[in-house]
């Protein structure tokens, strides 16, 4: 029997066309039509797999949720060091594949690999002393952070164009122009700045979590003063 002239159809074959259709040609260019074009295939074939065009762009967004590695969420592991090198690669996967980021940050859903990353992240911080509420604020906001840093290049809003900023209106913006050039260096900063001051912010926060307050000192030593006093008197 002669084998077939294209490989067999399969889940993980169809996501990988669609992932990338989708770097290449925006979340746009994504149609069951024009991905069965691509895969050689007949368009109702893709149903056998995929009932929806939002079941495939799960499963599309969730792939990309699998390339972030979660192996610093280690028991034991100090929880500002893990969040610090989750969040890179974190961004690292939404930097490869920007295109997701809208639909990504509408949440995980019931995608396993976003629900394995938000389980993994809360885990530690709980494991680590965090409350469970502020634990789960510290994903929304370590999430918030990533995916607003690899929705749009800063740098990359800038006109290249000098002649736009006029002295006269803005003062300060006389080297503007030359922030497109400087991309990468411009946006790798920024998330670098803004992850470090983020985890300074925590880790303060956490160290008055953890201290006893001038309050409880107080009302320790007015116990330990009523346990003296009764003793004396007995």
């Amino acid at each position: 029997m002669p084998r077939p002239r294209t490989p067999l159809l399969s889940r993980e074959r169809i996501v990988a066309a669609a992932l990338r259709l989708v770097d290449e040609e925006g979340l746009a260019a994504l149609s069951t039509r024009r991905l069965a074009g691509e895969l050689s295939v007949s368009g109702p074939s893709l149903y056998n797999h995929f009932a929806t065009k939002d079941e495939l762009l799960d499963a599309v967004v969730d792939g990309v949720m699998g390339e972030v590695d979660l192996s610093m969420f280690a028991p034991g592991a100090p929880w500002p060091r893990a969040l610090r090198d989750w969040a890179r690669s974190y961004r690292a996967a939404l930097a490869a594949h920007p295109h997701i980021v809208p639909v990504l940050a509408q949440g995980p859903g019931r995608r396993p690999n976003a629900l394995r990353l938000a389980d993994a992240v809360f885990g530690h911080l709980v494991e680590a002393g965090w409350p469970r509420g502020q634990a789960t604020r510290i994903g929304a906001l370590m999430r918030y952070f990533v995916t607003g840093s690899a929705l749009a290049s800063f740098a990359a809003g800038f006109p290249e164009d000098a002649g736009v900023y006029d002295a006269a209106d803005y003062p300060h913006l006389g080297e503007a122009h030359r922030l497109a050039e400087h991309r990468a260096a411009v946006d790798e900063g920024a998330f670098e700045t803004g992850l470090e001051a983020l985890l300074d912010g925590l880790e303060l926060r956490f160290e008055r979590l953890r201290r006893p307050t001038e309050q409880d000192h107080q009302g320790s030593r007015a116990t330990n003063a009523g346990r003296s006093a009764g003793s004396t008197g007995s």
